[in-house]
């Protein structure tokens, strides 16, 4: 029983209807509870990656790391733990899995010994020439200790015949391709790495005369560190003390940060290009609402991915919004014996319909994406059997056709239902009255870009076009599946 118990409650924690999240990185410089300070920074990155978490330590002579399985706040949160974390300089990782096996081994920062000396790596992103590098460095005689495609980077690092830790870094760098963010701890410094397009994000922020790098603005705040600056496409930070340097080793390339970081994976209040994610959110509502001809009692969000959107929807309009499905956020945690009864309840296990609201009402329901609409599915039935007269879905973003390979954990493109059903199809299979998707111009107009006269760089917007910034080398086909029986490789995420 214990044994099902356990099984049911990994399934709960992972259930998620979305793209999921990317990971969480964050590192800081020169200050004192540099543990503590990182475990803040990772609690707010919480919602990029929630199966494990690690934590790596320099105190100016010895190495330090901690790595745990879950969340931040259940391993991170004793005073005894962080005291084994000794030093004024860190670097922190919250794990989300795509492909790669969900052990220890494979929860970051990871560390390794150069003959320039210690080196730990955190990684944001997926390399999409990891299993061709791989292959190389095996055939040359490396040993791989993960699944890791982080841990190609940390074996590039190590075999460079560079003697400086910087330009080793430079070395692995150049052979590497994909979405990427890296922070990096040496001996001397604080190091982040951002891919050559911006795909992954990164920021620099200050504390007092520490530096802090991370993935979002969110995990400043949560420390009172100012932010100071994105780190750019292409950019190497190098901050020693109280000091900070900017390499460019990369020919300059336009821009193009993941759409999805505007319209899912940031926090709601981080900061994206001069604008909090929350008002990219409602904006994205309004191009929505613009696009929209059909009249209804009220606007009801999918929690918490739709609200933004359907706030800016419905205040565009004039409209009523109102909370119609509830979310449980404690379903991680179920002492509950896991009958199929209870498997079976499936979504109702994270959101219920709020009766009294809905009843007899004809709605207009709001979520940020569309991607298997499994769900939808269930969540419409479940507004019907509350009483909803009519549910009509309105998506904040285009359809989504094409499969990710920089991080993001996306299905197959045979599991994208708008790769391989009509506008129409998809409306009858997840059961709802009408269906409309925001067009590509409402986004790029919503979040402030005009593609069509190239005012402002391109996003990274794959999922929807099928321009790939940079291409997967090693995807076989629309199977979206690595060499893993042949190599053992698999994602950092």
């Amino acid at each position: 029983m214990k044994k099902s118990i356990k099984t049911l409650n990994k399934k709960l924690k992972n259930f998620n209807p979305k793209i999921k999240e990317e990971c969480g990185v964050f590192g800081i410089s020169n200050a004192e509870d540099a543990s503590a300070l990182t475990a803040l920074g990772l609690h707010a990155l919480q919602h990029r990656g929630q199966e494990g978490c690690g934590i790596v330590t320099f105190d100016g002579k010895h190495y330090f790391s901690e790595k745990r399985f879950g969340l931040v706040g259940d391993n991170f949160n004793k005073e005894k733990v962080l005291k084994k974390l000794k030093g004024n300089y860190a670097i922190g990782h919250n794990r989300y899995s795509t492909t790669g096996e969900n052990t220890l081994r494979n929860i970051q920062p990871f560390f390794a010994d150069t003959n320039a000396g210690g080196i730990g790596v955190a990684h944001n992103g997926n390399l999409t020439n990891s299993i061709s590098l791989r292959k190389k460095l095996v055939d040359e005689g490396a040993i791989f200790y993960t699944t890791s495609d982080t841990e190609t980077i940390v074996q590039l690092i190590a075999k460079s015949k560079r003697k400086k830790t910087i330009d080793k870094i430079i070395d692995a760098i150049f052979q590497i391709q994909g979405g990427y963010a890296l922070v990096m701890l040496t001996q001397s410094s604080l190091i982040g790495v951002r891919d050559p397009y911006g795909i992954r994000p990164l920021v620099i922020g200050k504390l007092n005369n520490s530096y802090v790098l991370a993935s979002e603005t969110c995990a400043l705040d949560i420390i009172g560190a100012k932010f100071i600056r994105e780190v750019e496409n292409g950019e190497i930070v190098l901050i020693e003390k109280d000091q900070i340097k900017s390499v460019k080793p990369f020919p300059p390339k336009k821009i193009r940060p993941c759409v999805f970081e505007y319209i899912y994976f940031s926090r709601p209040d981080s900061i994206l290009n001069n604008k909090s994610a929350y008002e990219y959110r409602k904006n994205l509502g309004v191009e929505l609402a613009k696009e929209n001809i059909l009249e209804a009692d009220m606007v009801v969000p999918v929690p918490d991915s739709g609200n933004a959107a359907a706030l800016g929807f419905a205040q565009h309009l004039g409209m009523k919004f109102e909370l119609g499905l509830i979310r449980n956020h404690y379903v991680g945690r179920t002492f509950i014996e896991p009958s199929q009864k209870i498997r079976s309840l499936g979504v109702k296990l994270k959101l219920n319909a709020n009766q009294s609201a809905i009843n007899g009402k004809k709605i207009i329901l709001i979520d940020d994406s569309l991607v298997r609409g499994t769900t939808s599915h269930k969540i419409i039935k479940m507004l019907y059997d509350a009483g909803a007269k009519e549910v009509h879905v309105r998506i904040a973003c285009p359809e989504i056709k094409f499969p990710d390979f920089y991080g993001v954990d996306t299905p197959t493109k045979k599991e994208l239902l708008a790769a391989n059903k009509t506008n129409e199809e998809i409306c009858q299979y997840i059961g709802a009255k009408s269906l409309n998707f925001l067009s590509l111009e409402g986004l790029y107009k919503a979040i402030g870009f005009d593609k069509r006269n190239n005012i402002y760089p391109q996003l990274t917007d794959h999922y929807f076009t099928g321009d790939y910034p940079v291409k997967p080398i090693d995807e076989l086909g629309d199977n979206k599946i690595t060499q893993l029986s042949l190599l053992s490789t698999g994602s950092n995420n």
